[in-house]
């Protein structure tokens, strides 16, 4: 059954194919490729000349369609190698919780060394493709498929769960510079730093046209709904990702962004091409960094605008690859971080004391780029941790330094990572040893919490008579939203998440407009088994962020903040270029390269303002001449607690010694202390007129040349409107609304005829002029 939004975007799209035909057809003037524009998310880039089928995914606001209960997302991970089959407990697509979750990314898919996406080869101990699990309820494969293994379950549970869209995942912390050979052998060929770009560094377009190519066969043979990348990570932060494919990355670092750019581009536009001829849209999102030191070496991530959303891994913000002991995934900061300590950011004026080993350090960056509701946050069900921790409170902001690292990691200093019962999930070294990681599943780590051996430690190698060292004490910030187990006696610290951490990430999503939760991975979710008196696999978090989000309000669907920006683009081409690599990008001073591709000269004095994330503080600047300032900050001072706005705007001027001529470029030196993505919300005042740039990519505007008058001039700003009268209303009780006043959340003021109620701390923003996802709202006449 269509929901209603979706009949209605589908009745516009109908409409406007009929109005077309009554006005011509398809002759000049009218293009068929406009039918299912009104369905495009805010933002998404659409290969030029196809008519891509947004209406089969998106409603009329270009919000995703996910079932009627589903008003965020929640994403799960499935990954391939839970099958049983080593003796230890699967985890199979009967064992996912359809009905709680709206996406599943199956993991991984690789790139062989021919460039070609690939699961390996086919064979009954395939588990992508070939496997079976005879005598396993819910197990069975369909006959009507041609191939089994989980492929074959996922597209049998999504035929009596249609609302629940799959993903192929291609890509992952071990196969992103190359990939496992039938024996489980690492192979150091294909990947993506040698698929995407050459040893010189240039983009290699032959060899990302081979793997699009192959992508888009892949999900259409299997069934997926589309591709997530899993690139880890193309930064030109030296020595980040996998240590093992160092000698293949280091090389390339200089055009490791080029390449992924040109790969987001290139498998959006031959996605699209097939959606058109499938009748579908096929979804393109990836896993991305959220660290702002991998961040900083990825220029301003400037490949969002070919993706339908973008899933925040927001965790591994703290592990045993070094001594400092701390949160896996805290939601916010709180001025303690003993690793950004020791970097000096909480003393550094340029950085502003922000904080950004958090995931809303991680949601901001983002946003300055994307509407709220293409960005999902990650959350671990899985745990991190240390062994001999020194000092800290319970461990927490302690530090535990190994004598040693692992074997083959390539790694000379490491953390002190908890080992044995404390690391059930663990990887080996290249000497087949643990690797030291305090890695555990939450149903194990809930076990450990009660003093509970249960009853799967044989199939990972302990005696079933297994004791418990010390005990294992629950503790909880609720500044940085971050629980975490402490034993004393053992000086084990284990980074965890349960249903209090869950349920404020749930509701700072629900607050803000967020699209909704990535999850790696679902296997690590627990459930009470009351029977055997322990915790096991289940579906406790995940359904815990179902009820949440079934009856939340629609997520936001508009990349602008609180001033709505014009309905009129001009064809003024913006990039920022000249990145400085690793190291040497601090702080970031890239070129911004204005370019007039209409057909008026721009004159001197033409002013610019945009939107850049708070992410950053509030103190760029550029150094070529040109005033740029910041003119209003979304966010001041620390971000012990969160950020609390989303953007800055900052205002440009040409010279005024120095016109635009048409098909004319100018340059001028930007500089800012934290990464940001793609600065956007442009405008551009020309001759008394108001202008959005066409590169931003907005709903509902029409690009036009400066100064045409065949088309209605824009109305002014909604800072320059003239007040309008006060809605009708009795008495208002509540205190007054005072401009630059501090407002925390939870205030409630009257403005206007109408209460507000601030969602988190603000200033200087009125109630009524930040839109459905800003920080006041509503509550009615008063």
């Amino acid at each position: 059954m269509l929901s209603p939004t979706r009949t209605r975007a589908l009745l516009l799209a109908a409409g406007a194919a009929i109005a077309g035909l009554l006005a011509g057809g398809l002759s000049a003037g009218v293009s068929h490729a406009a039918d299912h524009e009104g369905c495009r998310p805010d933002g998404l880039y659409r290969t030029p000349g196809v008519d891509v089928p947004y209406c089969s995914v998106y409603d009329a606001e270009g919000r995703e369609e996910m079932g009627a209960d589903h008003r965020r997302r929640v994403i799960g991970y499935f990954t391939g190698w839970r099958t049983g089959k080593d003796g230890r407990p699967a985890y199979l697509a009967n064992n996912i919780p359809w009905d709680k979750i709206t996406h599943i990314n199956y993991a991984f898919a690789h790139i062989g060394g021919d460039n070609r996406i690939s699961v390996g080869a086919d064979g009954p101990d395939n588990a992508a493709t070939g496997m079976t699990w005879p005598g396993v309820a819910g197990a069975e494969m369909d006959p009507a498929l041609p191939y089994k293994g989980h492929f074959n379950l996922l597209a049998k549970y999504k035929k009596q769960h249609p609302d629940v869209k799959t993903l192929i995942s291609v890509g992952g912390w071990a196969e992103t510079g190359g990939h496992f050979d039938g024996n489980g052998t690492r192979v150091s060929s294909g990947g993506f730093y040698a698929m995407a770009t050459n040893p010189d560094g240039s983009v290699n377009q032959a060899g990302i046209d081979t793997f699009a190519d192959s992508a888009v066969a892949f999900v259409k043979k299997y069934g997926f709904n589309g591709v997530d990348v899993d690139y880890e990570y193309p930064t030109s932060m030296k020595d980040a990702g996998n240590p093992l494919d160092w000698p293949t990355a280091n090389p390339r670092r200089a055009g490791l962004v080029k390449g992924y750019d040109a790969l987001m581009k290139t498998l959006r536009e031959k996605l699209d091409r097939a959606g058109a001829a499938d009748g579908r849209h096929y979804l393109l999102t990836v896993a991305a960094p959220s660290s702002g030191y991998l961040l900083r070496g990825m220029e301003t991530y400037q490949m969002q605008k070919y993706l339908d959303y973008v899933n925040i891994m927001s965790y591994d913000l703290h592990g045993a690859w070094n001594e400092y002991v701390g949160p896996n995934a805290s939601l916010f900061d709180d001025g303690k971080d003993g690793e950004l300590a020791a970097a000096g950011v909480y003393g550094s004026r340029q950085y502003g004391g922000i904080g950004y080993l958090n995931t809303d350090w991680a949601y901001h960056y983002f946003r300055g780029s994307l509407p709220a509701g293409r960005i999902n946050i990650g959350l671990p069900y899985y745990t991190r941790g240390h062994k001999n921790v020194q000092g800290g409170t319970d461990g927490l902001w302690g530090k535990a330094a190994a004598t040693a690292c692992p074997a083959g990691s390539g790694l000379t200093t490491c953390g002190d990572g908890a080992v044995g019962i404390d690391n059930l999930w663990h990887d080996k070294d290249d000497n087949g040893n643990e690797s030291p990681a305090g890695s555990n599943p939450m149903w194990h780590a809930k076990n450990l919490e009660k003093g509970i051996v249960g009853d799967y430690v044989g199939r990972y190698g302990f005696p079933a008579d297994t004791a418990l060292t010390g005990t294992y004490v629950r503790k909880y910030d609720a500044t940085l939203v971050a629980p975490w187990l402490w034993n004393a006696q053992k000086k084990v610290f284990l980074s965890t998440e349960d249903e209090q951490s869950v349920a404020a990430k749930a509701d700072y999503v629900v607050d803000r407009g967020i699209g909704g939760t990535m999850v790696w991975e679902m296997a690590g979710d627990y459930a009470w088994n009351a029977a055997k008196g322990q915790y096991e696999a289940g579906s406790t978090l995940t359904s815990l962020m179902y009820d949440k989000f079934k009856t939340a309000t629609p997520y936001g669907a508009r990349k602008a903040g609180a001033a709505a920006l014009p309905d009129r683009a001009v064809d003024v081409k913006v990039e920022f270029t000249d990145f400085k690599l690793g190291d040497s990008n601090y702080p970031i001073t890239p070129k911004i390269k204005i370019t007039n591709n209409t057909k008026a000269a721009l004159p001197g004095g033409t002013e610019f303002r945009f939107d850049y994330a708070t992410s950053a503080p509030d103190n760029a600047s550029d150094q070529s001449g040109f005033a740029a300032m910041v003119i209003s900050s979304g966010h001041t001072g620390t971000n012990v607690g969160g950020l609390k706005g989303d953007f800055h705007r900052v205002a440009l001027k040409l010279p005024a010694w120095q016109s635009l001529a048409p098909g004319a470029s100018v340059d001028l030196a930007f500089n800012y202390y934290l990464p940001v993505s793609t600065p956007s919300n442009w405008t551009v005042a020309v001759s008394g007129t108001t202008y959005a740039l066409a590169g931003d990519l907005a709903r509902g505007t029409t690009v036009v040349e400066p100064g045409d008058g065949s088309q209605p001039p824009t109305s002014p700003p909604p800072s320059s409107r003239p007040p309008t009268s006060p809605p009708p209303g009795g008495s208002c009780s509540n205190p007054a609304y005072v401009a630059g006043g501090v407002h925390t959340g939870g205030t409630v003021v009257s403005h206007r005829g109408r209460n507000w109620k601030a969602q988190w701390w603000t200033q200087n923003e009125e109630p009524g002029t930040t839109g459905d996802w800003g920080v006041w709202k509503d509550l009615g006449a008063c």
